[in-house]
């Protein structure tokens, strides 16, 4: 096994030990952008993009019957062209 094989084979073990629970949704998507940095720092690319995947999903949801500006919906692009 590489040795990279190795290490993240460990992490993924370590973090099965720690038993976390998010308590909610920021949590989550915190915790999803912090893997995101690891795994592009690590230049894992597949992994990366399935993380931008499951933080796409995270992100809040706005409902049409809700009043939505232009200005959010502007601030909605910039962060999904940022991801």
């Amino acid at each position: 096994m590489s040795s990279l094989s190795f290490r993240l084979a460990k992490a993924l073990s370590d973090s099965r030990k720690i038993k976390w629970r998010p308590h909610n949704r920021e949590q989550v998507l915190a915790r999803l952008l912090v893997k995101r940095a690891e795994a592009r720092q690590a230049g894992l690319t597949e992994l990366e993009t399935q993380l931008r995947q499951q933080i796409r999903w995270s992100l809040p949801m706005h409902h049409p019957d809700e009043a939505a500006t232009d200005a959010n919906d502007d601030d909605a692009q910039a962060v999904h062209d940022r991801i």
